[in-house]
């Protein structure tokens, strides 16, 4: 679902001799379109598709290692914006990622644009805009061209017709992955509640490894028929030590896994994440699954499902082996299937109830009040020292089930610094 990587120009930028000269015209055709730099070290600040694209040029063909700054505004593309060099970072410039929109021209498997954006290098950025509308990805950063360190932060991702981004492996070339990178505080969303067709997830991860995804809320990433959508967060296909927490998933179809059958992940933690669904569409599946994913993690969820699937949690397969199971609170059960086997089921709760959370309905699973055997009746873990919310653990004698450590309101005392007459 890509093509070979090139300037989003379409010219390949040259890397022997000849190249000192492109790179010069197209810093000097930046300039020319309105592309700011105040000198060599400074963003570029762009208004318009034809800047962007020249801008992105200029720092493909210079080395990379530049900031693009986007004005407020809709860019509509005609083509994917390809990413070659190191470094570069796309952001918007006033710092409110709904005031600055990248998009393609469709969402839809006819659509012109098929990625919004393709990586191709190390360390990417993106942050503080909204990218929609394409016929694949949003955002493809390709792990065949060993695109280490990219990072996503305080974006909006949403109405894709696959998945809205995706990690790429090359099979015939497993140890060439992109590792290291970071997704943080992002909306993950289909606008209409529900995606275009039945392949469409989040974040899908193949072949990644030490990951973090981090504080983002996933929303709507449902099947209209046809076959279940993928997982809101899924990491597989020789992926290694994801750490996911304190995400939001609401009413998408599954939550988040590690591994698939046959494609398996290693290690990995899932720990501290809210995850509603309410019953409605015409899917719903597990909550966390581990699925040939060995020696992973998954410690302190909050899972409350309004459908009919059985298991909030399930791990499954002979290759799912050693895994920590923890601390969860449910409203179904923990399943184990098709011979997988763990190293520790604790404190696990399965009868959960609605009038123990705040808002169940927006997906707020923080506790309501102090639920017996839920507050301070959590197994102590070294690495459990915080919540959903980054507040530390325990509050009380021991860490609380679930993602939420209670904090019982503070009454204020009285006032110290009245004076009478």
């Amino acid at each position: 679902c890509s093509r070979p990587p090139r300037s989003c120009s379409g010219v390949v930028v040259p890397a022997e001799p000849g190249a000192r000269r492109a790179a010069e015209l197209l810093i000097f055709l930046a300039l020319a379109s309105g592309a700011r730099p105040a000198h060599a070290a400074d963003p570029i600040e762009v208004a318009t598709v034809a800047q962007l694209r020249a801008a992105l040029d200029a720092a493909n063909a210079t080395g990379g290692n530049r900031s693009i700054l986007l004005a407020d505004g809709t860019y509509t593309l005609t083509d994917t914006l390809y990413v070659n060099a190191p470094g570069i970072t796309l952001a918007g410039r006033s710092g409110d990622r709904r005031r600055v929109v990248l998009q393609g021209d469709a969402m839809s498997a006819t659509a012109q644009v098929g990625n919004v954006i393709r990586v191709a290098a190390k360390n990417f950025g993106l942050r503080d805009l909204t990218v929609q509308r394409s016929r694949w990805h949003l955002v493809q950063i390709a792990g065949e061209s060993d695109a280490d360190g990219a990072w996503l932060r305080d974006c909006i991702l949403r109405d894709s017709f696959e998945q809205m981004v995706k990690v790429s492996v090359d099979p015939a070339r497993p140890d060439v992955t992109a590792d290291g990178g970071r997704v943080e505080n992002c909306l993950f969303e289909y606008t209409a509640g529900v995606g275009p067709q039945g392949y469409v997830g989040g974040i899908d991860a193949l072949g990644a490894r030490d990951w973090v995804v981090r504080g983002n809320t996933f929303r709507g990433i449902a099947s209209p028929g046809g076959g279940i959508a993928q997982f809101a967060v899924h990491f597989w296909a020789g992926s290694a030590h994801a750490l996911v927490e304190r995400n939001t998933v609401s009413d998408c179809d599954r939550g988040i896994g590690f591994g698939l059958d046959g494609r398996g992940n290693r290690g990995g933690v899932i720990r501290n994440n809210m995850i509603h669904h309410s019953g409605a569409g015409l899917y719903g599946d597990v909550g966390i699954a581990l699925i040939d994913s060995p020696d992973s993690a998954v410690y302190n969820n909050t899972v409350f499902l309004g459908h009919a699937y059985p298991a909030a949690i399930e791990y499954r397969f002979p290759g799912t082996v050693n895994v920590l199971i923890a601390n969860n609170l449910l409203n179904r059960a923990v399943q184990r299937r098709d011979g997988a086997a763990a190293r520790g089921l604790q404190t696990n709760l399965g009868s959960a109830e609605s009038a123990w959370f705040r808002d169940p309905a927006r997906a707020d699973l923080h506790l309501l009040r102090a639920v017996p055997g839920v507050v301070d009746a959590a197994t102590t873990l070294p690495e459990l020292i915080d919540d959903f919310d980054g507040e530390p653990r325990p509050v009380g004698r021991g860490p609380d089930i679930g993602a939420d450590e209670f904090a019982p309101p503070r009454t204020p005392g009285p006032p110290t610094n009245v004076r009478t007459q």
